[in-house]
């Protein structure tokens, strides 16, 4: 999971594989192939409506204010680059490995 997880010099980009329109919003597990992190969304891809609910999902899992989520790249697509403003590698990869339990 760890290459999915990138320290930058504002916070960290999490690079992420979305399944949108699941029965549940979770984090499915890591894909070492692609080195992503999946992540079910059970909104459909509909006028930003999974974007939103991952950001949204994000800042809770997280615990930071949305407005320090940001989308940087995949909006219409499900592979997908966030950042995480002022936050570290390390924290937010203990906050995966727990989730992923």
């Amino acid at each position: 999971m760890k290459d999915a997880v990138r320290q930058v010099e504002d916070g960290v980009i999490l690079e992420l594989d979305i399944s949108a329109g699941s029965k549940e919003t979770a984090i499915k597990g890591y894909n070492p192939w692609r080195k992503r992190i999946e992540i079910r969304l059970s909104e459909r891809a509909q006028k930003g409506k999974a974007n939103a609910e991952l950001m949204s999902f994000l800042s809770d899992l997280f615990k930071v204010h949305s407005r320090n989520v940001e989308l940087i790249s995949g909006s219409t697509n499900s592979k997908k680059s966030v950042k995480i403003i002022q936050a570290q590698a390390e924290d937010i990869l203990k906050i995966l490995t727990n989730e992923n339990k």
